[in-house]
């Protein structure tokens, strides 16, 4: 006959495992929330008014390529993107 402590250390462990598996996929699932609403931001100027358009040019021109992020024939909403995710935006 098995032991009822060792029958009920496997019950736990495997009530532990399962709850670990679920709290991974809701991380999980929360990261992609995240993010999705970080993309739908700068979707358009519009969304991101304050990074993009309200910012100098020439400020963030300077800004982005300090932090070697290239700025040759990129929209300014996607400038402003990478410098956000570069400095931990995201």
């Amino acid at each position: 006959m098995t032991d009822s402590g060792r029958r009920r250390f496997l019950s736990n462990y495997f009530l532990h495992q399962a709850g670990r598996c679920l709290q991974g996929f809701e991380d999980g699932l929360e990261e992609a929330r995240k993010k999705a609403e970080f993309d739908q931001f700068f979707d358009s100027y519009e969304s991101s008014y304050a990074l993009t358009l309200a910012y100098p040019d020439d400020i963030l021109l300077e800004t982005a390529r300090k932090h070697d992020i290239e700025t040759e024939d990129r929209p300014k909403k996607d400038i402003v993107k990478e410098l956000f995710i570069k400095k931990g935006g995201f």
